[in-house]
This record gives structure tokens, C-alpha cells and sequence, in this order.
């Protein structure tokens, strides 16, 4: 079983909510600013890390112009997709999903500050 089915098997037999379920952008705009040191949703620039602007159903290490990890390259080789499921694994801990990732941020520990980021990744204009 996948770490990320294990995960999401976990999480609905011990009755805990999707990370997504519930996601408010207003909060999620707050809580992205612990993002925003490297990185931007609101446009299409990379910085420090890649642009997040419409990172939602984008393939992983598919930003033009940015320079990933060879870990994250291998990981987006291998198919994955930041869909709301990924993202609430990999915003928990980045490093225990992707392991040799460039991203020294440890990650969200609440679920609901990872749901809000997500609706926020979601609205416009981090969606666009």
C-alpha cells in the first residue's frame, strides 16, 4: 500500500477529516505567508522555490525556468500530480514524501492550516 493510501486508510478509520475538507482562502492567505519567503501564488515567478500560481492539478517539477531537486525531478518523472490528496501529504511533512527535496520548510502540523492553504492555492489568483 502507497504511503499516501496508508495515509488517507489512517486518517478515515480513525474518523479524522480530509486535510481539504473545509479549506477557508481567507485563512489560507494567512497562513501562506510562512510560504511566501519562497514563493509566489499570486504570479507566475519563481523565487527561492517555484511560482505556486496554479499549482493545483499541475504535475510536480513542471515550472518552467525553476531548478528542482533531482529528487523532485524523479518524483514528478514518476507521475505525480499535486492534487489536493498530495499536497495535504507533502505540506505535512515535504522532506518524508520527497525525500532530497530542495524545501527546508518541516511543513504545516494542523490540518486545518493545510486545508486552508490548499482552498487558497485554489482561488483565484493563485488559481489562475
Amino acid at each position: 500500500m502507497s504511503r499516501l493510501a496508508a495515509s488517507l486508510f489512517l486518517g478515515l478509520c480513525l474518523g479524522a477529516p480530509v486535510a481539504h475538507a473545509g479549506g477557508d482562502a481567507a485563512a489560507g492567505a494567512a497562513v501562506f505567508r510562512k510560504c511566501a519567503a519562497c514563493h509566489t501564488a499570486s504570479e507566475p515567478v519563481n523565487r527561492v522555490g517555484p511560482s505556486l500560481m496554479g499549482v493545483v492539478g499541475r504535475q510536480a517539477a513542471s515550472v518552467a525556468g525553476y531548478s528542482y531537486s533531482d529528487a523532485m525531478i524523479a518524483f514528478g518523472a514518476e507521475g505525480h500530480v499535486w492534487d489536493e490528496a498530495t499536497l495535504s501529504e507533502y505540506l505535512l511533512s515535504p522532506k518524508a514524501m520527497v525525500g532530497g527535496t530542495k524545501m527546508t520548510f518541516p511543513g504545516l502540523k494542523k490540518p486545518q492550516d493545510i486545508a486552508d492553504v490548499i482552498a487558497y492555492l485554489k482561488s483565484p489568483p493563485a488559481a489562475k
